[in-house]
């Protein structure tokens, strides 16, 4: 009040304007000889003196974040001394990146098959915005921001487009700069490895308890086991298929025994066309027999086989046997061949 506040300031002015000289008096010979010193400002709240340094001669140190333009990396190999980036051209930086001021050529083999490595890394200084967008969204960690601002040049092309090997620079360059970020960044990488290597042997199914000895376990499998398929050989299911035919005939024809003797092997049991035929006309005569209620004539009755047994009552219902409807299409085939033969008499 009254010019105090106005007295007041003007005391800071003159005490920080003696105390820039005072703190120039203390450095022997000057701080004006030469050199190039790095001077720690990061904690400005308690800096005596003015905040003017002699640039070039004198230096600020910077943050460890602080960012101007990307970079990229790689792993040395020690053995070799090669290169290994970690770009694998996937084209992210340059899709996200606002100004769009990155482009990418990504390499080819002998054969022109595209790998995972860039062959032409360009970014344009003079449109880059100094985002960190490119170094965020990189999924492999390749893409950092720099320290070096000092890239002031007279003409924009070719000083201002850096490519591949200006922009690329070891990790151990990184790990420098950044060291909090570097530190932070590797143990997350190993946490991720660990967890991995102690992933596997838990997606392996888990092994076998301990087998039991030889006797002891051959004993109860072989209870166990279900017993294996008789395999036959093609002989033998020929021959049993003729006798099962051989039993069909039998008593298709009038229910007579199947024969005793088996059938020999690879003997056929399908039925001739004259055979056939000849059931064919005994079951029409034996239908025209029954329409006519006359009794087929002597000599047919002698060439026609006896008559099969009445069927018993169990089968006399809708579902027949399929002996009984062999039996039946026989009886109606010598029925027709009856009828037949005696139209062809009269």
């Amino acid at each position: 009040m009254f010019g105090s506040g106005v007295l007041k300031g003007l005391g800071v002015t003159l005490k920080e304007f003696l105390a820039t000289y005072i703190d120039d008096i203390k450095q022997v010979p000057s701080r004006y000889s030469g050199g190039k010193e790095v001077i720690d400002q990061s904690n400005v709240g308690e800096q005596d003196g003015l905040f003017t340094i002699q640039y070039p001669e004198e230096r600020r140190k910077l943050p460890e974040r602080f960012r101007y333009i990307p970079m990229l990396l790689y792993e040395t190999n020690a053995e070799t001394d090669a290169r290994d980036p970690r770009c694998t051209a996937c084209g992210i930086c340059a899709k996200v990146c606002p100004p769009q001021c990155i482009w990418i050529v990504r390499d080819k083999d002998e054969n022109g098959k595209p790998i995972t490595r860039p062959a032409e890394f360009y970014i344009d200084a003079t449109i880059c915005m100094n985002c960190g967008l490119c170094a965020e969204f990189c999924p492999f960690d390749a893409i950092k921001m720099n320290h070096d601002f000092e890239i002031a040049a007279y003409k924009r092309m070719p000083h201002l487009v850096f490519d591949l090997d200006e922009l690329s620079v070891p990790v151990s360059y990184y790990a420098r700069i950044r060291p909090t970020d570097y530190g932070e960044e590797e143990a997350v990488r190993r946490a991720k490895e660990s967890e991995k290597a102690a992933a596997k042997p838990a997606d392996k199914p888990a092994k076998p308890a301990a087998a039991p000895s030889a006797a002891a376990a051959s004993a109860p499998a072989a209870e166990a086991a279900p017993a294996a398929p008789v395999r036959r050989s093609p002989e033998e299911i020929e021959r049993l298929k003729a006798e099962a035919a051989a039993r069909r005939a039998a008593k298709a024809e009038g229910g007579e025994a199947a024969p005793a003797a088996p059938a020999p092997a690879g003997v056929s049991s399908k039925r001739t066309p004259e055979e056939i035929e000849r059931l064919k006309a005994e079951a029409a005569a034996r239908r025209a027999a029954k329409a006519a209620g006359e009794a087929p004539p002597a000599a047919e009755a002698e060439a026609a086989p006896a008559p099969p047994p009445p069927a018993p009552a169990a089968s006399t219902g809708r579902n027949r046997s399929p002996e009984e409807i062999e039996r039946l299409k026989a009886e109606a085939a010598a029925r027709r061949a009856a009828k037949a033969a005696q139209g062809d008499k009269e």
